[in-house]
């Protein structure tokens, strides 16, 4: 029985968002770190906004199989580069973060285009050979 085949594009984009979603809790710790000392209301929103975004990285690749899912990747992208503006070292690990997502984006689309390729001339092959 075969099955449909599953969306390389897909699997790379959404592995990259889940592993952001720990980074982006990472950066929360480090952010609340940082405002220890602080009033409490601002470590309340440093938790709020910090597992926000997390959540925002765990649910983002349930919209990859929709038009738009690809843009909310690139403006959580967005966000966690901005979060360098509190943890200055987010700028290095989301801008890497940022590359691997747009790696995965092109590398996924190009394979799903090589493998629809591939599935289309199987199935040429078989139709001019049957068994």
């Amino acid at each position: 029985m075969k099955r449909a085949p599953r969306s390389v594009k897909v699997m790379f984009a959404s592995t990259v968002l889940t592993l952001e979603a720990l980074v982006a809790f990472f950066a929360t710790l480090a952010a609340f770190g940082t405002f220890y000392n602080s009033e409490t209301w601002v470590k309340v929103i440093v938790w709020i906004v910090g597992l926000a975004l997390v959540g925002a990285f765990i649910a983002a690749p349930a919209f990859l199989s929709k038009k738009w899912g690809y843009t909310v990747g690139w403006v959580l992208q967005v966000l966690l580069i901005l979060s360098s503006l509190v943890v200055s070292m987010m700028l290095f690990i989301s801008v890497c973060f940022a590359l691997c997502y747009w790696y995965a984006v092109s590398k996924g689309e190009q394979i799903d285009r090589e493998n629809a390729e591939r599935a289309r001339a199987q199935a040429e092959w078989e139709r001019n050979n049957p068994a």
